[in-house]
């Protein structure tokens, strides 16, 4: 069929293609920190007489949110904040998101599992499929299961219990390699291991080793392509909480040695201060979901 046939000559297709929206380089879910404080202590790094300032913290989170967006490239959806949910804000432990399925968190306290009814609404509306686990099966999210090449990384012991990893496993159909966090600070995976590889067969990945026994190093060592050793000064300021958008990473100030080794790998990288979100024991990632095709 000719173009004069249909009417639409070839400005129009022009028109047409200069008019198509950009596919986003990501997609994700993000909450402004409107409620953000600390009303309760669940981790080490919290500690409720030490409180954000709240003007500063909602500053830093645009800080991230531009880097995201105007930066990056990144599709931001956001939840509305919520009174009495302080901890809304870290929408990466909302669950896990691809396509039309949500898989809720199941958290491990009370203060948080206030906040899986918002987030479970917020799917429903999009017309999401809901899967909730067991009573006992605790899942907190992307906070502790993070894609790396081929396969599922999932920590446990803090927050998550390894049963959750059998069934999120059985739900997605892939293999999840758990691994026991030993060290309290850094409670969940997302604190202290940060994948690289975006696709299938790129497992380069950098971690603090001290957060893991010998078991979980080893499994890291056989199943990532590269391991970069993140020092305990740079995982303390959050390293590995950083957000990976292909060849893009976004993280906390004050981690010069990671910064410059993502560099030399080619990596672009992106540092905006979140250190009033350290305050409660979360920095990028925390204040990520990522909504996977």
């Amino acid at each position: 069929m000719s173009f004069a046939a249909t009417g639409q000559g070839p400005h129009c297709l022009l028109l047409l293609v200069m008019t198509q929206k950009p596919v986003p380089a990501a997609r994700l879910l993000m909450c402004p920190p409107d409620y953000f404080g600390i009303e309760y202590e669940i981790n080490p790094w919290m500690d409720v007489r030490h409180q954000p300032d709240h003007e500063l913290a909602a500053q830093q989170w645009q800080g991230l949110y531009r880097a995201l967006t105007e930066k990056m490239g990144a599709l931001v959806e956001l939840l509305q904040p919520m009174p009495g949910l302080p901890d809304l804000v870290f929408t990466a432990n909302a669950g896990w998101a691809q396509g039309d399925l949500f898989i809720a968190a199941n958290f491990r306290y009370s203060v948080r599992a206030r906040e899986t009814p918002h987030f479970v609404a917020w799917f429903r509306e999009r017309g999401c499929r809901i899967v909730e686990l067991g009573r006992t099966e605790f899942f907190e999210g992307e906070g502790d299961i993070l894609p790396c090449g081929d396969e599922l990384f999932a920590g446990y012991r803090f927050r998550s219990d390894i049963r959750s990893h059998l069934r999120v496993g059985e739900i997605l159909g892939r293999r999840v390699l758990s691994l026991e966090l030993m060290d309290a600070r850094f409670y969940h995976l997302d604190t202290c291991f940060l994948p690289l590889g975006q696709s299938k067969g790129d497992a380069r990945a950098a971690y603090f080793p001290g957060a893991f026994d010998e078991y979980g190093r080893k499994v890291l060592r056989e199943y990532t392509s590269e391991l970069i050793e993140v020092s305990e000064k740079e995982a303390e300021r959050f390293a590995c909480n950083a957000v990976v958008v292909g060849r893009q990473i976004v993280m906390n100030t004050g981690c010069p040695t990671l910064r410059h080794a993502l560099e030399e790998r080619g990596y672009t990288v992106h540092e905006t201060p979140l250190d009033q979100f350290l305050k409660s024991g979360g920095s990028a990632k925390c204040l990520v979901l990522f909504l996977r095709p």
